[in-house]
């Protein structure tokens, strides 16, 4: 019996060192987990992976903007819609940093003189350029479809920096604006990504 614990102990020490974890104490009567930390590996679980919400790191200067009840509703249409296409989270950021630089997640109607030609919604989609009508255009899900369906044609937009990826999708008179919204994207979608 000693040296059945004696080589226990050995081999859990080999794993420790070549970089497995022994989590728990050593007690082999008591084999239950403790509660204190069950919850912290569920929440860890339900997290995406940041390395795959911003691959690349981030670029330039971050702008940020505190959101409204509105804005984060649009932001979870963002994500359901992200879902429902089938593509990770990875889309959804690329998406709520593009609405963020196009309309600061606002689902914006004509605007009149103010208006970037027949822009609306979102992503400041235009009917004209044959995103769909203008109902459709500032419906959030079927404009964030219309967003992902032209992503997916982007060859390569996973692994892309974010500005290109949606530079290619949107061809802004601005390609490089996206870039700055890239960081509160991704917390965005870390935060709700799961709710």
């Amino acid at each position: 019996m000693n040296s059945m614990l004696t080589k226990s102990v050995l081999g859990i020490a080999g794993l420790a060192f070549a970089g497995g974890m022994a989590a728990g104490p050593l007690n082999h009567a008591d084999t239950t987990p403790t509660t204190a930390l069950t919850p912290a590996a569920v929440v860890q679980a339900d997290k995406p992976d940041a390395g795959k919400l911003i691959p690349h790191g981030v670029q330039g200067t971050q702008s940020h903007i505190d959101l409204n009840d509105e804005q984060t509703g649009n932001v979870k249409a963002i994500i359901a819609a992200t879902k429902k296409a089938g593509l990770p989270e990875r889309a959804a950021v690329v998406s709520i940093a593009t609405s963020l630089q196009e309309s600061k997640l606002e689902n914006l109607g004509h605007l009149g003189d103010r208006n970037d030609h027949d822009s609306l919604g979102l992503f400041q989609q235009r009917p004209s350029s044959g995103w769909g009508t203008p109902e459709q255009i500032t419906d959030p899900e079927y404009s964030t479809l219309a967003f992902l369906k032209g992503l997916k044609q982007v060859d390569g937009w996973q692994d892309m920096p974010l500005t290109d990826a949606a530079q290619t999708v949107q061809v802004s008179a601005y390609p490089d604006a996206y870039a700055q919204w890239e960081q509160q994207a991704a917390d965005l979608v870390a935060q709700h990504w799961n709710n």
